[in-house]
């Protein structure tokens, strides 16, 4: 699953995923592969994922969510690492 994270002032993360942790506006939800399509509002808090180096996670301040045939675009309206 490829995971994008984009904000207005740069691409901060790009790349293949286990999974997804999103901060929905009605509470957060994970997404895994061969989810369901979906779009998304996103309120302030954690992003986590999984690679296969292990887990990261940020702090987004809002933003949507697309999640569409394995591929996960997170357009942020800003980040905190």
């Amino acid at each position: 699953m490829y995971l994008e994270i984009i904000t207005p002032d740069k691409k901060v993360f790009e790349g293949e995923v286990v999974s997804a942790t999103l901060p929905g506006s009605k509470g957060s939800f994970q997404v895994l592969q061969n989810h369901a399509a979906l779009i998304s509002s996103l309120e302030k808090g954690t992003l986590k994922y999984h690679t296969v180096k292990g887990a990261m996670e940020m702090i987004v301040t809002g933003g949507v969510v697309e999640v569409l045939d394995n591929h996960i675009i997170v357009l942020a309206q800003g980040v905190e690492e």
